[in-house]
Parts: C-alpha cells; structure tokens; sequence
C-alpha cells in the first residue's frame, strides 16, 4: 500500500502521466493541466464561447464525483477501457471517462447535466 502512495507522489511530483490506475478506485487524471491546456487552445482559436480553466475545473470535478459513486457498477474491462480511451492522445478528462462508462451501459445513465470540461468532444454540438 505506501508502495502505491510513494509511486503516486514519485509520478506527481515528476509531472509524469495524465492517469494513473489504481485498480477499483477512479484513476487519477490531472485535469488541472489539461484544462489549462484547453482554455489555451479556445483562446488561440478566437472561438465565441471559450472554456475558462475555472468552468473546466467545475466540470471536471463534478464528473469525477459522478464517477465515484457508478464507478463500482461497471466491470473491469469497461473501467480500463474507458480510462485508456480518456486519456488517449495525452490529455485525460474525467467527462471524457463518464460519457464513455454512461454509454456501455444505458441502464447505469444517471441524469447528468452538460458537463464540457476537457472534454476532446466539447466544441461538438
């Protein structure tokens, strides 16, 4: 067990992956980083309604929250699944992880309201 705490500092402090697994519990994703990453990227691209860092974070602490309490109800394969999905091309999102469990199983949906954070979906309406 402090093997893993030690690992997660190590990781943290190094500015290591996006994710990290930790086997029945919501992985770890900096989204700190990857929101700030996002609000640069909708300022860069002059867009008409840019995510801000502070509506990223909200949005992304509330699905990682909503991720907390179904996180138990999905298999294994569905959990690695949807975690290597998130945080496919380097960025992780905790909406990104949500919308991917929601859609495995439709019978778990949950009402969840419009949550954008980082999500690499966010711009598509």
């Amino acid at each position: 067990m402090n093997g893993a705490f030690l690992s997660l500092a190590l990781v943290t402090q190094l500015g290591g992956p996006l994710v990290m697994p930790v086997g029945d519990v919501v992985p770890v994703i900096n989204v700190e980083r990857t929101c700030k990453e996002t609000a640069a990227t909708d300022k860069a691209m002059n867009l008409d309604l840019p995510q801000s860092v502070e509506n990223c974070m909200r949005d992304e602490n509330s699905a990682q929250q909503q991720l907390a309490a179904i996180w138990s109800n999905y298999s294994a394969s569905v959990r690695d699944r949807c975690a290597a999905e998130a945080t496919l091309l380097g960025s992780g999102s905790y909406v990104d992880l949500l919308t991917c469990m929601q859609m495995n199983d439709p019978a778990t949906l949950s009402a969840t309201p419009a949550l954008r954070g980082a999500s690499k979906n966010r711009n598509k309406n």
